[in-house]
C-alpha cells in the first residue's frame, strides 16, 4: 500500500512517520516542496500542487497532519486558515474519491461552543466560536465528501518534540515564585504519540471493514483543567529532580475572563470517546499517564 502523509514536520506528523511506516510505503511531505521527495508540494496554500501530489503519487491512503493552528491568529487572517483548513483538504477528499483511496483528518474540539459540563459525542450539534473552528468544521465536512474516511477530534495535543504546554510550565516554574493558570477549561490533555498509533490501528480494522468510515473523538482518559495540568507537570518535574522555584502548590486558580484572547475559548472541551473505543476495541490511556512519560522523556534528554 502507498501511503501519502502530508504534514510530517508537526507533532502529530511526526509521530505518524513511525506509526504508519509498517502498513507500507510512506512517502511523507512538509509543506517545503524542495525538502520533499521529487520536489512533490505539501504546501496546502497551493491548492493546484496539492492536487498535482495526489494525481502523481496515486497513495491508496492519504493521511491529513496539516493545519493551521494559530487560533489567535486565524482571526486576522480568515481566508488563510480557511485555505488551509478547509479547502485543502476538500482537494484531498476529491483526488481521494476519484482513486477509491481512503482519507485520514484531525479535526478539534473547537468545532463546538463549550457549554454546559457533558462529554460532545460526535452527534452533538457544532456551534464554533471562532476562525479556527469555523474551518475546521468546514474542513470536517469537506473530508465526509470522501466515502473511505476517518475523521478524528481531539483536543489539547502535546508531543516531546516541540513546544507545549507542560514545557512552557515548566520554564515560568524555574522563573517565578507563583503562578495563576486558568482553571475554568476543561478537556483531556492528548499525545501526538497516543493519535499517531490509534490512527494506524483504526486504519488496520477500517481497511478490513469499510462501514466503519467516519467520525470519531479521540482524545486521552479522564479530564481536568489546564490549571490542574499545570500542578500535575511540576508535581512530576519535582520527583524527577526538576529545580524549581514554583512547586504545585504556588499554582493559582484564575479564570478565561482574566486573560482575553482574539478568539474565544470553549470552556467544555470533554470529548466523548465510547464511539471510538467501542469500534475499534481500544483502551484509551488516562492523560496523566502519558503527560508523565512525555516529562520522563524530556528530563532524559536534558
Amino acid at each position: 500500500m502507498k501511503i501519502l502523509l502530508l504534514g510530517r514536520s508537526g507533532q502529530v506528523g511526526w509521530e505518524l512517520q513511525r506509526s504508519l511506516a509498517p502498513l507500507g510505503e510512506l512517502i511523507a511531505l512538509g509543506s517545503d516542496a524542495s525538502l520533499n521527495p521529487g520536489n512533490l508540494c505539501g504546501d496546502f496554500t497551493n491548492l493546484a500542487g496539492l492536487t498535482e501530489t495526489v494525481r502523481q503519487v496515486q497513495p491508496q491512503l492519504i493521511v491529513n497532519a496539516g493545519a493551521y493552528t494559530a487560533v489567535d491568529k486565524a482571526e486576522a487572517e480568515p481566508d488563510i486558515a480557511r485555505t488551509v483548513n478547509a479547502l485543502a483538504p476538500g482537494v484531498l477528499a476529491a483526488e481521494a474519491k476519484a482513486l477509491g483511496a481512503w482519507l485520514v483528518h484531525y479535526s478539534t474540539d473547537y468545532v463546538f461552543n463549550g457549554s454546559g459540563i457533558a462529554p460532545w459525542s460526535e452527534a452533538d450539534p457544532t456551534g464554533p466560536l471562532s476562525v479556527y473552528g469555523q474551518t475546521k468544521l468546514e474542513g470536517e465536512k469537506a473530508v465526509a465528501t470522501c466515502p473511505r474516511h476517518l475523521i478524528f477530534r481531539t483536543s489539547w495535543v502535546y508531543a516531546a518534540r516541540g513546544g507545549n504546554f507542560a514545557k512552557t510550565m515548566l520554564r515560568l516554574a524555574t522563573e517565578r515564585e507563583t503562578l495563576n493558570v486558568i482553571d475554568d477549561q476543561i478537556g483531556a490533555p492528548t499525545s501526538a504519540e497516543l493519535l499517531a498509533d490509534v490512527t494506524a490501528h483504526a486504519l488496520v480494522v477500517a481497511m478490513r471493514k469499510p462501514e466503519l468510515a467516519g467520525l470519531y473523538h479521540c482524545v486521552a482518559g479522564g479530564e481536568t483543567s489546564w490549571n490542574g495540568y499545570a500542578r500535575f507537570v511540576l508535581e512530576q518535574a519535582l520527583a524527577l529532580g526538576w529545580k524549581l522555584k514554583a512547586g504545585p502548590e504556588q499554582v493559582g486558580p484564575t479564570s478565561t475572563a482574566n486573560y482575553p484572547t482574539p478568539a474565544q475559548r470553549p470552556l467544555n472541551s470533554r470529548l466523548s470517546t465510547s464511539k471510538l473505543r467501542n469500534s475499534f476495541g481500544l483502551t484509551l490511556p488516562h492523560w496523566e499517564i502519558q503527560v508523565a512519560r512525555m516529562l520522563q522523556e524530556i528530563t532524559g534528554r536534558n
